[in-house]
């Protein structure tokens, strides 16, 4: 893939042709990313911020990348900082190299404000303010080919209308545009295909972010238009820094439930620590224990259908707008990565004995199965109770 050249420092920087109040309402969702970007620490992906400054500081920036890893490790907060030195007519090289934006500058406030008019993350919450009342009302399961448009490619709306695109408008600072697809894993096959030309073709001047973590849920013919950047869990030091950095109440016994359900990410230690999941953990184990001996506890569906509704219905709660669908889907994956990170736990305490080893092995696939039916509309209490019961079969396998 040909690099588009990265722009440069402005001699002179051009007077923006929107002068964005910091006062206005922003896109909260990007301000908290950017304060994050710009204010905090990434910590554990050094390779990845020298990759992304080496390529910054070429002034040949490959105009698509790919951002894949773990959920929770930073990768969208990276996106954003790369904005940060892409869309200020400030930055200077050295900076670019280093991967650190200008912390001070009008480009930075606009970013923390999140009104910033040449940087945009797109992801499937935004349906719920969409222009579109089709957009408006439709599930927010995934990221509709129609959002697509209308933050981003342009085209045609549902009511036949001319959208305009966001992708093809100059930079309004004068200096860059970054358009981030957050939860790009979430995009329509349509949409990925629709967004194909734009890889091959971007206007000068525009970096496309892809954030993801699901890498193969990309079309191939999307990876091989961008730049790949993979970001890893923290090392147990790391991640014990941050802990006591950022969740320094958190002690005891939840310390190390949340050290095992994070397994090296800060976004799903802040899940652990904010949901409460310790208690959800220590509700599940002795159910677990019971299908390890290959018993069939009925109650763990339908408590498991509970303990996920309640997290669901907090979270429309917060957001009137949201989809519930979505919130089931996120609240149902919050409940098995705490079953998983039980199992894999066990998984590891086996080591040494064939026997457990080989059950313990079988139990994710399992997991994964019911997760697919879920993706696949099955009614949520019926997936559940099908788990519990192809789990209590595990036992009377030979190993």
């Amino acid at each position: 893939m040909k690099p588009s050249s990265a722009p440069r420092t402005a001699k002179a920087p051009r007077v923006s042709r929107v002068d964005a109040p910091l006062q206005a309402a922003g896109d909260a969702y990007v301000a908290q990313l950017a304060r994050s970007a710009l204010d905090g620490e990434l910590l554990g992906q050094e390779r990845a911020l020298q990759r992304l400054g080496t390529a910054l500081g070429s002034g040949h920036f490959p105009h698509a990348w790919i951002f894949h890893g773990p959920t929770g490790t930073g990768k969208c907060t990276t996106a954003v900082r790369v904005a940060a030195l892409v869309v200020d007519p400030l930055s200077k090289d050295a900076e670019r190299f280093a991967c650190t934006p200008r912390m001070d500058s009008h480009s930075a406030q606009l970013l923390r404000a999140g009104t910033h008019p040449d940087v945009r993350v797109i992801r499937a919450e935004l349906a719920s303010s969409s222009a579109d009342r089709e957009l408006r009302d439709r599930k927010q399961l995934n990221i509709p080919v129609g959002l697509l448009r209308e933050h981003m490619i342009g085209g045609l709306d549902s009511g036949g209308g001319r959208l305009d695109a966001p992708v093809y408008r100059s930079s309004a600072l004068g200096a860059g545009k970054v358009f981030i697809i957050d939860g790009a894993d979430r995009l329509e096959t349509d949409g990925q295909n629709v967004l194909l030309k734009t890889l091959e073709e971007p206007p000068p001047g525009t970096i496309i972010i892809l954030v993801t973590k699901s890498l193969d849920r990309l079309l191939p013919t999307i990876r091989s238009r961008c730049q790949s950047v993979g970001f890893v869990p923290l090392s147990a030091e790391l991640m014990g820094r941050w802990l006591d950095k950022n969740l320094g109440e958190v002690t005891g016994a939840t310390r190390q439930f949340v050290e095992l359900f994070a397994a090296g990410s800060p976004g799903a230690a802040v899940t652990a620590v904010e949901l409460g999941l310790q208690a959800w953990h220590s509700e599940l184990v002795p159910m677990i224990d019971r299908l390890a001996k290959g018993e069939c506890p009925l109650e763990m569906s339908q408590r498991m259908d509970e303990l996920a509704s309640d997290v669901a219905d907090a979270a429309i709660k917060r957001n009137e707008n949201a989809s519930k669908e979505a919130a089931n889907r996120g609240a149902m994956g919050v409940l098995f990565a705490v079953i998983a990170s039980e199992v894999g736990r066990r998984l590891h305490a086996s080591t040494h004995d064939p026997r457990a080893l080989a059950y313990w092995s079988r139990v994710p696939g399992v997991i994964a199965a019911t997760e697919s039916n879920l993706r696949a509309n099955v009614n949520q209490k019926l997936a559940l109770a099908d788990f519990v019961a192809q789990w209590s079969l595990l036992a009377g396998k030979e190993t």
